[in-house]
């Protein structure tokens, strides 16, 4: 099972390793195939006032910390084309914000890179139509079809994350995850896919959600998870309203593994 986890946002080197140390027990677990998650620069805050990150230098040079204390794999967002080849020094998988999933530019670049592409789904995307974005990432590499085992071979994820239901709420269809995973690995993000937009100024959520939408996507079939966790999301600079805190993700994980047993037989 795949395991993204780590912090929305650096705030700072001293959380980001705080919350390292603690989610050392999932990279150590052979059942696990563990990535730490955090952004450098939140460039799709909804306000200017929001706080963005520590910028791309600062932020590579806390990603080699990691790496270096405590030898986790690491993925990370990038914005435009420019940030690609300085991030991929670093990092080792290049995630595509959801925004963004269609900007070919952006796409060819991470896949003219030796990192594993993650592309999140937009919120306005039918599922189906996120395998031409699959299709930008392996044509580049020298593929020329979508399919489960080629993405996987050539290092290619989709990142499932909601859809825009009205205003103000995401929801997730169950069924975008076996169309997804006809053409790509698929990772449930469960703690983007429980954001609220549009809460005066700012994106707000509801994180009591995410282990009955984890626990769905487990009993549909998914490669792995993504959870933006926190020592206190209360104090968290981004996304704080839908993070789950280190303390509970033991217990979810679990739950996940167990159902993941059943289903697979």
């Amino acid at each position: 099972m795949i395991l993204i986890a780590g912090p929305c946002v650096i705030e700072s080197r001293e959380s980001v390793m705080r919350i390292a140390e603690a989610l050392k027990k999932y990279d150590e677990e052979e059942r696990i195939d563990f990535y730490f998650k955090a952004s450098f620069d939140k460039a799709n805050r909804t306000s200017l006032e929001s706080y963005r990150g520590p910028g791309l230098e600062e932020g590579m040079k806390i990603f080699e910390e990691v790496k270096q204390a405590f030898g986790y794999k690491t993925l990370t967002d990038v914005h435009e084309s420019c940030q690609v080849p300085v991030v991929a020094e670093t990092v080792d998988v290049l995630q595509i914000p959801a925004f963004l999933c269609r900007q070919t530019d952006l796409l060819v670049a991470a896949a003219k890179t030796d990192c594993i592409v993650n592309i999140k789904k937009g919120q306005f995307m039918v599922p189906a139509d996120m395998q031409y974005s699959v299709l930008k990432v392996l044509k580049t590499r020298g593929y020329e079809r979508a399919d489960y085992e080629t993405s996987k071979k050539a290092g290619v994820w989709l990142t499932e994350r909601g859809s825009t239901f009205g205003y103000g709420n995401l929801v997730v269809d169950m069924r975008s995850l076996p169309i997804m995973r006809a053409f790509a690995p698929v990772i449930f993000d469960a703690t983007h896919s429980v954001q609220m937009p549009g809460q005066g100024g700012k994106t707000g959520g509801d994180s009591s959600f995410v282990p009955y939408l984890a626990r769905a996507a487990a009993a549909a079939g998914v490669d792995g998870f993504f959870f933006e966790t926190h020592f206190d999301p209360s104090l968290a600079l981004s996304d704080g309203p839908n993070m789950i805190r280190l303390d509970d993700l033991d217990k979810l994980i679990g739950q996940i593994e167990a159902i993941r047993e059943i289903v697979e037989g």
